[in-house]
């Protein structure tokens, strides 16, 4: 372990942010350098705790104490071979991962939880930095063909893993650049491209093939696919967002928020937008339907516009500001506030949206909105709302943005004309990632839903391992690799 009495010399300690005033003028990664001392100090607050529920609350796996004690001895090249045995992307997850590990911290029974996703996002840039990370093509190939479908994070971890196994990988991306959700999805003041690009240079080294603006479904026939490879593995992402529909929907300025991010995102990265397809908050009040990180990034971007105003809405109660402690070592229902709240937003709870009103001309001028009442049903025991009378108003609203989860998958396209079958959820339906048809896998939130991006990242090197049985009968992929367990005796 690290220092003994870490925990109580030191309490949590993050990078400071820079002021939002400031950084509402780029979009640029918000947080300012922080020593390594400090992160240091941080990592000898992981204690010798016995059971580390840090482990499950990842769902990688990291292993997490060990690579605090390798910070703490100050052995990074140790610190980031622990991390990586189990991530592939720790510059990623370091960076908007939601943290469950910290959640599930120990020390976070009583005290502020360990400064896990820090820690991990340090050891990921100082092995950068120091030539840690590099590529690491296999020694040997297998001579099996894999076709990954899709270049988001479940998309590249497969990709990843296979190619360490020795098989030859083709990533297929619809878009004109790599990346799926991480380039396209996320904002660059949470996550700025060229960490996604520096890690698509390493992964092309090691011989990794990217086929960009290649739809497979539309461009690319993936009954081809089937031919020319020996696997194939859907990671397409849940990409049909959820919809409102109610009076107005179909006003000029109501757009769903991933329709908003991804064009900014182009924009940022220099891509022209015409004046017509523009969807800009600059000088409108905004009102972002959905309380959840999409919503969060739709604030953040909205401010950077230089919004009039910003209005965020929740269908759900608010949550309360401190931890049940008796749902430790579980995720929390807590109000969370995101870098983005702090530069600007007025938050609201249990808000019913009623209609979206339009001018003469179509365009959305104001939005009605109700409060509204959660109550568990006494027959059926579920929780279900009912309007407070009287509190019905309407709020200016020259754009609104709905960011309110996704369905499902895209069925027209690959999945139809592959014949997969899908859930009653609408997800693939698959027996431990594979699918109705033997050499097609699937991973990510097309096969689990929505999820987080630690999540898309497990998903993918599960799927990879099973696809590597499949091909060989067996696979060298794991999951969890502990075998450093025995270099550190």
């Amino acid at each position: 372990m690290a220092d003994p009495k870490g925990f109580l010399k030191y309490t949590r300690e993050l990078p400071r942010a820079r002021q939002p005033k400031e950084r509402v003028e780029d979009y640029k990664e918000i947080y300012e350098e922080f020593s390594t001392n400090k992160t240091v100090q941080q990592a000898s607050r992981c204690m010798d705790c016995g059971v580390p529920f840090c482990h499950s609350g990842c769902p990688l796996g990291n292993i997490i104490p060990e690579f605090n004690d390798a910070v703490y001895e100050e052995d990074w090249r140790l610190a980031y071979e622990i991390l990586s045995s189990t991530n592939n992307f720790p510059e990623f997850t370091g960076r908007i991962c939601p943290a469950p590990c910290e959640a599930a911290c120990v020390l976070g029974i009583n005290q502020p939880a360990v400064a896990i996703e820090h820690i991990e996002k340090s050891i990921a840039e100082v092995a950068y930095e120091k030539g840690y990370v590099r590529p690491q093509p296999p020694t040997m190939r297998t001579g099996r063909k894999v076709a990954v479908v899709g270049s988001g994070p479940s998309g590249l971890a497969a990709a990843a893993q296979l190619n360490k196994a020795g098989h030859l990988v083709t990533v297929f991306e619809r878009n004109d650049k790599v990346g799926g959700l991480l380039r396209y999805g996320i904002p660059d003041f949470k996550l700025e491209k060229r960490v996604v690009d520096r890690r698509v240079a390493v992964m092309e080294a090691e011989g990794i093939r990217f086929q960009t603006n290649a739809n497979v479904g539309e461009n690319v026939d993936p009954k081809q696919l089937l031919k020319d490879f020996d696997a194939l593995v859907l990671c397409g992402g849940s990409t049909v967002p959820r919809d409102l529909g109610i009076p107005g929907r179909e006003l000029e300025g109501v757009h769903f928020a991933m329709e908003f991010l991804e064009q900014n995102n182009r924009r940022v990265a220099g891509e022209a937008i015409s004046k017509e397809k523009a969807i800009l908050a600059t000088g409108k009040d905004v009102l972002v339907i959905g309380g959840g990180d999409t919503g969060a990034d739709c604030v953040g971007t909205s401010n950077r516009h230089k919004a009039r105003s910003v209005t965020q809405i929740e269908l759900l109660a608010k949550p309360p500001a401190e931890r049940d402690p008796y749902s430790w070592p579980n995720w929390p229902m807590i109000l969370r506030t995101s870098s983005s709240h702090e530069e600007g937003c007025d938050r609201q709870w249990a808000i019913l949206t009623k209609a979206f009103i339009g001018d003469k001309k179509g365009k959305l001028k104001a939005v009605q909105l109700v409060e509204i009442e959660w109550a568990k049903d006494a027959k059926t025991g579920r929780f279900a709302f009912k309007e407070v009378e009287g509190t019905e108003r309407e709020i200016p609203c020259q754009l609104a943005l709905l960011a309110i989860g996704f369905l499902h998958p895209q069925f027209d396209g690959m999945l139809e004309k592959l014949g997969i079958e899908v859930d009653d959820r609408g997800n693939v339906r698959d027996d431990i990632y594979q699918t109705n048809l033997d050499k097609v896998f699937a991973a990510g939130d097309m096969r689990r839903g929505q999820s987080l991006v630690v999540w898309a990242i497990a998903e993918g090197r599960e799927a990879a391992r099973r696809v590597d049985e499949y091909l060989m009968g067996s696979s060298m992929l794991e999951a969890r690799d502990d075998s450093f367990l025995m270099v550190r005796g």
